[in-house]
């Protein structure tokens, strides 16, 4: 998985304080932005390996600004300042030193972050002979220690400690808002929604009165929706549980201020919590839960579309899941590598629920009802509700490790224990909740039993999946 941040093509400069709203914001280049701040905040004449840290801080201070995004989150429609007392110098139209450019071209796509994290660092620095800025990199004194032989990481160690490390190449795209454009509600699905479950579990760290949301694992459910009222309450916003473009920049905002992403000790983000946020890529030899659904996604079109072939659902992205990625690819316009990055799980997820919505009320297909898309808890209602209860009461008869529920429709705490009973008797999370993987081993079973394959015999037929949390259950 590649989980290097990305520069950005341009950024949105405001030409005055933050509040003045006659200024006006002028889109820059980004490598013509820090040009501009380094020929206006240092010398030519300074040795290149304290123009080179010099630089580096000031590329990592704009895309600091940018990735957490400390104006937008606040409402205004830029990315950062043209001043000192806010961000750093830029002087519109201003000539550029020939030196300076040459070492931007070459480095411009390199930032500071700490081992191990994701974030670039928020790097204070000033000039340290009019203004000295504690725990901050002194601007002169960066002179003092190239003089003195240093090289450019070890002057950025000097000042911004010794696990500071140099991200060299990151690629170069035009970086949207993060807001998706469309708020996030009750029964949406998506790596937006995990995002914001995570934020707002971090969030509840400092402000315990905001649930904890068990699974974020990117369904947004009732426990979601209550996090998120109360997260409004908390926050003086419009407590109706939708996570609209205030809301979303508002648990940006604080999940910043709780991380100090904004300080110059940032904790950045561990890169171990973004390969729990983010799923873009997932590819042959991966081992992951997420890899499960997209098997169970390849399966269940595959039985539509006989071009794409079978796969086995076990959690191993094998040469057999391979396979049917690429055809899957191949037969839907994708690029052809075999790897599920986020254009492919978004397909992958549109097909399938495009096929699903098509399908007639009374789809029998292999023998079962597939799996409605919505992830089933407690408090949910419903046809399909009632369809889970049919298929528990008739493996009941079968298991009697797992109790008995009636056909209401409803799914109250007997059905919640009667999910977790089957969970933990066919090895998957006990969550009490029913989404992808947990439907189709529920539903396969009990197709096996009516069809008279394993009627009073006791055993399950075929593999055992395991579930993880980070999924939909």
């Amino acid at each position: 998985m590649d989980l290097e941040l990305k520069i950005p093509e341009n950024i949105v400069v405001h030409l005055g304080a933050p509040d003045d709203a006659s200024a006006q914001n002028v889109t820059v280049p980004f490598v013509e932005y820090i040009k501009n701040v380094a020929s206006s905040e240092i010398y030519p004449t300074w040795p290149e390996n304290a123009l080179i840290a010099n630089i580096l801080a000031q590329i990592t201070f704009a895309l600091n600004r940018v990735t957490i995004e400390h104006y937008r989150s606040q409402g205004y429609n830029f990315d950062i300042t043209n001043l000192e007392a806010y961000d750093q110098a830029f002087i519109p139209g201003r000539d550029y030193f020939e030196n300076i450019s040459r070492i931007v071209d070459d480095i411009f796509n390199s930032y500071l972050v700490r081992e191990g994290n994701f974030n670039p660092i928020f790097p204070r620095y000033c000039s340290g002979t009019t203004s000295v800025c504690p725990g901050g990199m002194s601007q002169w004194g960066t002179v003092e220690l190239a003089e003195s032989g240093y090289s450019p990481i070890e002057i950025l160690r000097n000042y911004y400690g010794d696990d500071i490390v140099i991200v060299e190449n990151a690629p170069v795209a035009d970086i949207p808002e993060s807001y998706p454009g469309t708020p996030l509600r009750f029964g949406d699905i998506g790596f937006e929604v995990k995002r914001m479950q995570i934020q707002l579990n971090r969030i509840s760290r400092n402000y315990p009165s905001i649930p904890k949301i068990a699974y974020p694992d990117g369904y947004f459910d009732a426990i979601t929706e209550d996090a998120v009222k109360e997260f409004q309450r908390v926050f003086n916003l419009t407590p109706d549980g939708i996570i609209g473009r205030a809301t979303w920049y508002q648990i940006n905002r604080i999940y910043n201020a709780v991380k100090k992403l904004a300080e110059l000790d940032a904790e950045g983000i561990p890169l171990e919590f973004v390969n729990r946020q983010y799923q873009e890529l997932l590819q042959r030899g991966d081992e992951d839960p997420g890899v499960q659904v997209i098997q169970y996604y390849l399966r269940f079109i595959g039985t539509f579309n006989d071009f794409i072939p079978p796969v086995e659902i076990d959690g191993i992205f094998g040469p057999a899941t391979e396979n049917a990625v690429r055809a899957f690819q191949q037969a839907y316009g994708l690029p052809v590598d075999g790897k599920v990055d986020e254009a492919t799980w978004n397909k992958l997820y549109s097909v399938y629920y495009s096929i699903l919505s098509g399908l007639p009320p009374d789809y029998s297909g292999t023998g079962i009802l597939p799996f409605q898309g919505t992830i089933l808890y407690r408090g949910a209602s419903g046809d399909t509700v009632r369809t889970l209860q049919q298929y528990l009461a008739e493996i009941a008869n079968v298991y009697q490790e797992i109790p008995q529920v009636s056909v209401t429709g409803y799914f109250g705490p007997e059905t919640e224990q009667a999910v977790i009973a089957y969970q933990n008797l066919f090895g998957l999370p006990p969550r009490g909740t029913v989404g992808p993987i947990t439907w189709d081993s529920i539903a396969s079973l009990y197709s096996d039993i009516v069809n008279g394959n394993l009627k009073n015999s006791g055993q399950y037929p075929g593999y055992v999946m395991s579930e993880s949390s980070s999924q939909g259950g």
